[in-house]
């Protein structure tokens, strides 16, 4: 079972507005995704490949508990 967005992001100490600058994607689509609003697939993508980048190991989509893909 993943984490969830929230975890991963606290677990990096990073705050909603750092994320979304290292992600390329408004600070709101990230609190968005955070509390289950529905995100578009590209959205969804960019947040995996940040975490895959900030992590050093590969992030899928479907490893990130609760995300609400469109």
């Amino acid at each position: 079972m993943g984490l969830t967005l929230r975890t991963y992001r606290t677990n990096l100490g990073w705050s909603l507005t750092r994320f979304s600058k290292e992600a390329g994607i408004a600070r709101g689509a990230i609190k968005n995704a955070e509390i289950g609003h529905i995100i578009r697939p590209d959205t969804a993508k960019a947040i995996a490949d940040t975490l895959s980048k900030a992590l050093g190991e590969k992030i899928q989509v479907s490893d990130i508990e609760g995300l609400n893909i469109l």
